[in-house]
């Protein structure tokens, strides 16, 4: 498994929170030591962003919430600084007094002190003129940042403790809420304790790294190897209805989207059926690629559908069944469903779909011109790109979006949604039919929020962002994906009912289905504390049940693993599970699923520091 961009910028993370604690298990406890720590990441937190992260009443602070605040504490840039310094230069000559920027700082945004101005001056008024060479300034600020980072990555590469003992914050936290074992008394936790640490293993040796250190020798530890086939061939033990063309067929489609922090969201749905009836249920991923030999990148994404019982409004569901069988890209299961409702859960292991680091180098694709009449219109790649969008939010694929579905399309963008007064006076402007958008009519919107921002792309940029694109509009963080649904005896109703609302549920769904279907072993020397591994048709997955009093924390190792990808995106990370709870560990796929993989994971207790 190669180190990916994520991964380095946990890295950074350790190397930053390990500059100032000895180990990170270790807790912030202080507003004072969340600031140090950002800077030795190479930030500059203002009073304003550590109260946010610091509120009244916080005790303390774990790596995991300073991973957290790192992604969304972005180093501010040299160029941007320019610019900001460039609006109160009104004469143009690269300074800007004491005076004038003491004024604005000390009365308007979030007011410094005059001891602060003071201080900035005395870093960059060079000649003690009373002038600030603003460029001088950021050329600073980027120097302090790169020697802070630098120092941090130094003092971790000379301490060979440190470097071993490289805990680290999770890269996607799609399974993170842990779920109350039934069989023992719910325990309060704090609402950080659900958060699952995990790390990067350090450069070490080929030779010593595929072995156990004498310290981890003495660990309880379990072993788990499981050799898998190639997963491209239909299985079977699938057998699909001989005569599934004469049921009665629901489809529905939707879409995986990677959020901020690695998450992975889609919307839900509700199932009615009026009476008990054999079904026949699949999920996969939605091709939009117009060239038969050149399918969507996302195909390969794997998918699957858990079905509950209960309300959407609350957490107390029960799993009835999931997609487990594959046939190529899809996912199936067939069975029979008594008469009622059931919530429809989308799912996927985040194992091909993960969070992309966006390089500032990627080709930006324009998405509007002007024509030589001076008017905007859109480029024929972001066209392309909108109408793939409308693909994916016509969730019934009647070629129309209704006012439901343009909602959630506008929660997702923006997180806003359309009233009726609102939506009449967009069918009475751009092109409808049977009061729905149609597809001209959503390019036409489009244009016309680029009008309205005289041409600004920027906000159409975040549209796109939030709708898993990338700067050349290519769809990189979502996955689209179609369910069918058929039913031998009645029509069922089936319907988009929320968006990402749901994780919970889901979770503990994916919870269930795992130890309901695989065998637990203990951990050696730690009967407290079980794995249980479930070996599907496309992955395996784990869950770690602790079932004693005090928090365990539990090293995985993957690192003898061959063709292997984790959920986790590394092959070496760490879970801290609370006290009577349990939790899903990882998903593992193979990497080429035309070839042979192993699964070889080692789960061993770390003690107590």
């Amino acid at each position: 498994m190669q180190r990916s961009e994520e991964e380095r910028f946990y890295i950074q993370c350790r190397a930053a929170y390990l500059s100032v604690f000895r180990s990170s298990l270790m807790n912030m406890t202080s507003k004072d030591q969340l600031c140090t720590v950002l800077q030795q990441a190479g930030r500059n937190p203002s009073q304003k962003a550590l109260d946010k992260y610091w509120p009244p009443g916080t005790k303390k602070l774990n790596f995991d919430d300073f991973c957290d605040i790192l992604k969304k504490e972005k180093p501010a840039e040299a160029d941007q600084l320019m610019r900001i310094f460039k609006k109160f230069d009104v004469n143009c000559d690269g300074y800007i007094s004491h005076d004038e920027l003491s004024r604005i700082l000390t009365s308007t945004g979030e007011k410094m002190s005059p001891k602060e101005v003071d201080e900035i001056f005395s870093l960059a008024d060079v000649n003690k003129d009373g002038k600030l060479d603003y460029a001088e300034f950021c050329r600073l600020l980027g120097s302090t940042v790169e020697q802070c980072q630098a120092a941090a990555h130094e003092k971790l590469e000379s301490d060979a403790k440190l470097k071993r003992q490289n805990f680290g914050n999770q890269l996607d936290k799609p399974l993170q809420s842990p779920e109350t074992l039934p069989e023992l008394p719910a325990s309060e936790t704090h609402p950080r304790a659900e958060m699952e640490t995990t790390h990067r293993k350090g450069m070490m040796d080929s030779r010593t790294s595929s072995r156990p250190s004498s310290a981890r020798s003495r660990r309880s530890s379990l072993s788990t190897t499981i050799t898998m086939g190639t997963g491209s061939i239909k299985s079977g033990r699938l057998t699909e209805p001989k005569s599934l063309q004469n049921w009665h067929h629901n489809f529905m489609r939707g879409c995986f989207y990677v959020e901020e922090d690695g998450t992975i969201v889609s919307l839900q749905y509700r199932l009615h059926i009026p009476e008990t009836t054999s079904v026949y249920l699949t999920i996969r991923p939605c091709n939009l690629s117009l060239i038969p030999e050149k399918p969507s990148p996302w195909m390969c994404v794997d998918t699957a559908l858990y079905v509950v019982t209960g309300n959407e409004t609350k957490e107390d569901t029960n799993l009835v069944c999931f997609t487990e069988l594959r046939d190529k890209e899809r996912f199936v299961w067939r069975g029979e469903l008594n008469a009622g409702s059931f919530l429809l859960f989308p799912f996927t292991t985040g194992c091909r779909l993960m969070k992309r680091t966006r390089k500032t180098t990627s080709k930006t694709a324009q998405l509007v011109n002007r024509t030589q009449s001076g008017e905007l219109e859109l480029t024929k790649e972001f066209k392309a790109a909108l109408s793939d969008i409308f693909e994916v939010i016509d969730l019934d694929g009647n070629g129309l979006l209704s006012l439901e579905e343009y909602n959630f399309f506008e929660q997702r963008t923006s997180g806003e949604k359309c009233d009726e007064d609102a939506w009449a006076i967009c069918k009475e402007n751009f092109d409808t039919k049977n009061n729905e958008l149609t597809r001209q009519g959503f390019l036409e919107l489009n244009l016309m929020e680029a009008n309205d921002r005289e041409g600004d792309p920027r906000d159409l940029g975040l549209t796109l962002e939030a709708m898993g694109y990338n700067c050349s509009l290519e769809m990189v963080e979502a996955c689209p994906f179609v369910i069918d649904v058929y039913c031998e005896k009645v029509k069922a109703n089936l319907q988009a009912v929320n968006l990402d609302s749901g994780i919970k549920m889901l979770n503990s769904a994916v919870q269930r289905s795992i130890s309901s279907k695989a065998e637990a072993k203990s951990l050696k020397g730690h009967e407290s504390v079980l794995v249980y591994t479930y070996k599907g048709e496309s992955r395996i997955s784990s869950v770690i049940a602790n079932k004693s009093n005090q928090k365990v924390t539990v090293h995985i190792n993957n690192e003898q693993s061959k063709n292997c990808v984790s959920s986790r995106g590394m092959s070496v990370f760490a879970v801290e599970v609370p006290a009577r709870t349990k939790m899903v560990c990882q998903h593992v796929m193979a990497l080429n699923d035309q070839q042979e993989w192993t699964y070889n994971c080692i789960e061993s207790i770390i003690p107590s520091l």
